[in-house]
């Protein structure tokens, strides 16, 4: 299970690519950047979450030991 430490960073990526295509839709009349920065923030939030349940993963698996 050691890719789970690593599939957290792949959110991180994303956010940063929905983040760089919603300031570039800014000055687009065509396309709202709203939803490019909602998934932004979906990506990062899961970031997060997914790190938190890493660190309280290993923990809980050096506790067994």
């Amino acid at each position: 299970m050691t890719y789970l430490k690593y599939i957290q960073y792949f959110y991180l990526i994303a956010a940063v690519l929905f983040a760089v295509d919603g300031f570039m839709q800014l000055g687009s009349e065509e396309r709202s950047p709203w939803i490019s920065f909602f998934f932004a923030a979906i990506a990062l939030f899961m970031f997060f979450f997914r790190r938190r349940f890493a660190k309280k993963f290993e923990n809980q698996q050096k506790g067994q030991k």
